[in-house]
């Protein structure tokens, strides 16, 4: 129904039940959803290049974030020459972002980038939603799936290094006076109070990290007196690294189609069918952009890549974007610096290939074996070319 326009004063109706209707209206035509999760955001990036594959960034995002059990309903990308350096995006884009949160019932909005901490406040107070960057969401992660000692250590040492830059409360009753003679002020405030209690528990923290790296290495010292070659399974989160462990050792690690299911690092041994043995461990999947404070954590953790003899570098053969994993993956074993031990290539999730012909070119072209993890029936392949590589380094030969 379309009304005549009319002067205020003469309206005839009750204007709050017409707002009421109105709204309830709008309510009808809105598709309705189910909803699961206590967050629901919004994802947003800010790219330069529009070739650059803002929306498969955007994608990986939007698995971390079901990972941590947000509920995502938006994706969106703003092209610009230069982030915005209050809001990321400009103003006026947030405002449009801000009512599309309104009208959706969205709280939370997620930056496929890490924010400063100026930005976050800005943008927070700008919109009164919550705000998240990528490195958030990945440490949140991370939180959620250590389990060992170690593994709980380095979160949380990842998350407090995050943090420390991030502190801004202040408590008015501890702030100092003005400055000049007798304007020291009663102490510490508190924001300074806890500050320096992370510091100490950075300390703290750093101190046994050290101490389970020296039992980590005593442990490396005497699997080397072993003679057994050591195999280190490297690769992009979700490519399979654990689930190809499980079947070449019959182990028991816990797999999910999820990202970072695991974060343990694991060991067993592998027996080859001509009676001879390896020890084969399974590492921290890795992922672009791995936030600074996680890669600093899980040093010593990666560092046990500089024993291994070969790395399986697995990768996700049905992925659209294995490209790049194996550039994020390649990257990360650079700053490494264990780039130049002899890896093989493993093109994992080779039944959910149609294209065998395409497969196999692809084999050809990186170097790489086709097999299904979850199918041992096709590891034969890379047990002989594991075999071969052993029989290279280590005169490698049956019992």
């Amino acid at each position: 129904m379309i009304m005549k326009p009319e002067e205020p004063h003469q309206l005839k109706i009750n204007f709050t039940s017409f707002i009421q209707a109105l709204e309830d209206e709008f309510a009808k035509k809105q598709k309705s959803r189910k909803m699961a999760a206590a967050d629901k955001a919004i994802l947003l990036r800010v790219e330069k290049n529009p070739l650059a594959g803002a929306e498969a960034s955007l994608s990986e995002l939007a698995q971390l974030a079901r990972t941590c059990g947000v509920e995502v309903f938006a994706s969106i990308v703003q092209y610009r020459p230069q982030p915005d350096p209050k809001f990321m995006v400009g103003r006026g884009k947030l405002s449009a972002i801000d009512l599309r949160a309104s009208q959706i019932g969205a709280n939370m909005l997620i930056f496929d980038h890490e924010l400063t901490p100026a930005q976050a406040r800005s943008i927070s107070d700008f919109t009164g939603l919550k705000i998240i960057d990528r490195t958030q969401v990945i440490l949140d992660i991370f939180a959620r799936r250590a389990h060992s000692r170690e593994g709980k250590i380095q979160v949380e040492l990842a998350q407090l290094k995050y943090l420390l830059p991030r502190l801004t409360h202040m408590d008015t009753s501890l702030s100092r006076l003005a400055g000049g003679i007798g304007g020291t002020g009663p102490g510490e405030t508190k924001l300074e109070i806890d500050r320096r209690r992370i510091r100490e528990r950075i300390h703290r923290l750093e101190k046994d990290l050290k101490a389970i790296t020296k039992s980590r290495r005593q442990r490396c010292i005497r699997r080397e007196k072993t003679g057994l070659p050591i195999i280190s399974i490297v690769g992009y989160t979700n490519a399979g690294k654990s689930t190809l462990l499980n079947t070449l050792t019959k182990s028991t690690v816990l797999v999910e189609d999820k990202l970072f299911a695991t974060l343990d690092t694991k060991s067993a041994r592998l027996r080859f069918p001509q009676d001879t043995e390896a020890i084969i461990t399974d590492t921290v999947g890795f992922i672009r952009n791995l936030p600074e404070e996680l890669f600093t954590a899980f040093r010593a953790t990666l560092d046990e890549l500089l024993d291994a003899d070969i790395l399986l570098h697995v990768i996700d053969a049905a992925s659209p974007q294995f490209e790049e994993q194996i550039s994020a993956v390649e990257k990360i074993l650079e700053e490494l610096e264990v780039n130049g031990k002899p890896t093989i290539r493993v093109l994992n999730k080779s039944d959910r290939v149609t294209d065998k012909e395409m497969l196999a070119n692809l084999c050809r072209r990186l170097d790489a074996v086709a097999v299904s993890a979850l199918d041992k029936r096709t590891l034969f392949g890379l047990m002989e070319k594991i075999e071969s590589f052993l029989a290279v380094k280590h005169n490698f030969a049956p019992r």
